[in-house]
Parts: structure tokens; sequence; C-alpha cells
């Protein structure tokens, strides 16, 4: 028993216009959050290059349960 799953275009551009918008957004505040705290603690180069990269990465983790909330909203393939 095989299932056709077909693309719903418009959900699909929604979603990943606003995955692109919510995306930088969280990675210019992720990269800002670091150099800031860095900057603020006199902390250095490194450890501000660090902290950039934690926040990024607990940015993409957010993405990911975003993406996830979105797809449920606005499901990506139909059943044919």
């Amino acid at each position: 028993m095989t299932t056709n799953n077909r693309v719903n275009r418009r959900n699909l551009v929604n979603v990943i216009s606003v995955m692109i918008l919510v995306g930088t957004e969280v990675y210019a505040v992720a990269v800002a959050a670091g150099w800031a705290i860095a900057g603020l603690f006199e902390l250095g180069s490194q450890i501000g290059y660090a902290l950039m990269v934690v926040f990024a990465l607990l940015g993409t983790w957010m993405l990911r349960g975003f993406w996830r909330q979105a797809v449920t909203v606005e499901p990506i393939s139909e059943r044919a």
C-alpha cells in the first residue's frame, strides 16, 4: 500500500519565508549578544567568538522547534 503525498506549494513558500525571516533575526541576536556580553565583561575576542557560537547553536535548536510548529500549523504535504 503506497501513499501519494502532494506538496502544498503555498504552505511551503509561507513556512520557508517565515523561517528565513526569523532565522536571520535569531542569528543576528545571537552574534550581537555574544559580542555584547564579551565586551561588557571584557572577556576577550576568543571568549566572544565562543559565546557567539553557543548562542547560534541555541538559536538553531529554537529554530528547529519553530519549524516543527510551523509545519504543524501549515502542513507542507497533502495526501492525495
